[in-house]
């Protein structure tokens, strides 16, 4: 940019990165947390290369994707020059594609039913590769929504636990748009703490410090790095 040039109106995606972990930095220590405790998943669905080369350049190494097909696309020809790097699948899963979610991603966040319990299982076997699950809860019980009912909760993570042999990490939600988010981050923190579950997905651009103050340990944020969503 020439010196006569003006500034542009909107933040760089390496300015948005900065912007946001020092929120989440100086929510932590709001609520008497160490930063160091709450990850960063730049939710990545939809962002053109340009995009992903911006926020690697920051040092970002978590993602967030939301469909499998799309994530392969995305990251199967990075994989090998992003060590470190960590997939996270943060989107309803079909069965049909439990193998190929195992084979790219390191967390699945969206086991949601036995029967995907039982197709991660058999994939995990084939693929000799185990990803980490989390649990994920309808905390609203939305009928339009992904997510196990909280009172059917307990019994899926000891299925996932003791019959399928899942390793799994801890529990992810997505509250009601229309309702406060607290309640919802409440009682999936207590669920995590009543199954000795250390992790906690919630939070998201317009949450992630309430989550935070609510015991989250991974937040997973798009619009707020990457600003709106570039759809397909």
């Amino acid at each position: 940019m020439s010196p006569s040039s003006p500034a542009s109106p909107f933040p760089s995606i390496a300015e948005r990165v900065a912007e946001v972990r020092a929120r989440i930095e100086a929510a932590c220590r709001a609520a008497g947390r160490d930063p160091a405790g709450v990850t960063l998943a730049a939710v990545s669905k939809t962002q053109p290369p340009e995009a992903i080369d911006a926020i690697l350049a920051t040092g970002q190494r978590v993602f967030g994707e939301n469909r499998v097909q799309e994530a392969q696309g995305r990251w199967a020809d990075r994989l090998a020059d992003l060590p470190g790097l960590e997939l996270r699948l943060i989107g309803p899963l079909q069965t049909n594609k439990a193998e190929d979610a195992v084979a790219l991603f390191n967390v699945i966040e969206t086991l949601d039913r036995e029967k995907l319990a039982r197709a991660l299982a058999l994939a995990a076997q084939k693929r000799d590769r185990s990803p980490r699950v989390l649990i994920q809860i309808n905390t609203g019980a939305e009928p339009q929504k992904a997510g196990v009912l909280p009172q059917a909760a307990d019994a899926l993570i000891a299925a996932a636990r003791e019959t399928y042999g899942l390793t799994v990490d801890g529990l992810m939600c997505i509250p009601p748009a229309d309702q406060p988010p607290e309640p919802h981050f409440a009682l999936l923190r207590d669920m995590a703490e009543r199954n000795g579950l250390s992790v906690l997905s919630m939070g998201m651009s317009g949450d992630y410090e309430a989550a935070i103050r609510c015991g989250a340990t991974h937040v997973r944020v798009g619009t707020a790095l990457f600003g709106e969503r570039n759809r397909p």
